[in-house]
């Protein structure tokens, strides 16, 4: 029987344990979020960083990723990775990071999802030469590139451009820009997908050069990170074909990556007394590897700069590519009635060459090199 006053009925289960609640206090709550730009009601169903992560999924601009060039164009294999693929991995790594870290892997899913969302095609090649293109006005980066997408390019509503994101995945992208301004450091969510990037392309480029046949195993076992990762698994496995070794050793270089990050900033959070969002963020950067894993990981990098990414092959297909898209970008300058409808109102905002240079850097490789052919070769006019 129910005591005088109280309501009648059976008891009520405790309410389940929110996922916040799993949280450290120095993560980014998304109850503590500074919301919108543009106000809306809350979602019933999702955390703000879940509705961000689902409009990213879904924009036109995360779909084109599959087809533009991370390193290695799309017509040497289908094995290699994509942008879109490489985005996916540094989710995965990010996410571990995170729940490793107990930070909001929500807000980290989503920041890297977004991460490289301003590429244009043909990777680092085409955002050097659109950067050549738009040079006097404000040259261009796919950083900024990435923030200028989801601000302005994209719609979810009718109502305000882009997609109207959180303001911590907003500012998550803005510190990956050159103009980025404050004295706080990033949230240490973001710093979880920095690290990420890192880990993977330094993991999955040397993976790809090798599988394309642009170096061999032997000469990156003469690298001391991969050296020590080789070690690692022999100690365990002794009798690896190469095949066998070199996917051994790739699991090894993430984990070991991994591993030493998570370590590190867990001490690095405990030596400086790290509490909340606010101390991490006048902190030194805390998501980092040791000083030693660091030293080995920019021995690859310079390694991998001067072998891979200088590569004749490489840089056959990064003239040829620069070349389209400097005469498609000259082209459409001197032609703007051949931009789309939903560009073309945009040219007295923002200028007709900023207006092409989003309407370029938004291709995918191939519809760029049919745009060159149709429109630049055809003479369209």
């Amino acid at each position: 029987m129910s005591a005088p006053g109280s309501p009648a009925g059976p008891a009520r289960e405790p309410a389940p344990l929110h996922p916040t609640a799993l949280l450290a206090p120095y993560a980014m709550h998304s109850r503590d979020s500074v919301g919108r730009r543009y106000p809306e009601a809350p979602d019933p169903l999702r955390s703000p960083y879940e509705v961000d992560r689902a409009r990213i999924i879904h924009s036109a601009a995360f779909r084109r990723l599959s087809h533009k060039t991370q390193v290695f164009t799309g017509e040497r294999s289908d094995y290699h990775r994509t942008r879109l693929t490489h985005t996916l991995e540094v989710a995965v790594v990010a996410r571990t990071l995170g729940r490793a870290l107990r930070l909001n892997d929500d807000l980290i899913e989503t920041l890297a999802l977004a991460h490289d969302l301003g590429h244009p095609p043909f990777g680092h090649a085409g955002e050097d030469i659109l950067d050549c293109c738009l040079a006097d006005c404000g040259g261009f980066n796919h950083n900024r590139q990435g923030l200028r997408i989801v601000e302005e390019l994209e719609r979810v509503d009718r109502r305000f451009p882009g997609l109207n994101l959180s303001g911590e995945v907003l500012e998550g992208q803005a510190e990956r820009t050159p103009s980025r301004t404050g004295n706080l450091r990033p949230l240490l969510e973001v710093q979880a997908v920095e690290a990420a990037d890192s880990i993977t392309y330094d993991t999955h480029d040397a993976d790809d050069a090798l599988y394309l046949g642009l170096l061999e195993l032997g000469e990156l076992l003469e690298i001391p990170l991969w050296q020590a990762a080789a070690r690692r698994v022999r100690r365990q496995h002794t009798d690896l074909t190469a095949d066998e070794l070199r996917w051994a050793v790739l699991q090894e270089l993430l984990n070991w990556q991994l591993t030493d990050v998570i370590d590190t900033t867990r001490r690095g959070i405990e030596a400086a007394g790290i509490a909340s969002v606010a101390a991490a963020r006048q902190a030194a950067p805390l998501v980092i590897a040791t000083p030693e894993l660091a030293e080995q990981k920019r021995e690859l990098e310079a390694f991998l700069f001067e072998r891979v990414y200088k590569h004749p092959q490489v840089l056959e297909f990064r003239a040829a590519a620069q070349q389209a898209l400097a005469e498609l970008f000259a082209h459409l300058v001197a032609h703007p009635r051949l931009l789309p409808s939903r560009f073309a109102v945009r040219v007295d905002q923002d200028g007709l060459p900023r207006t092409v240079g989003d309407y370029v850097a938004g291709m995918t490789d191939r519809y760029a090199l049919a745009q060159h052919r149709d429109l630049v070769r055809a003479g369209a006019k």
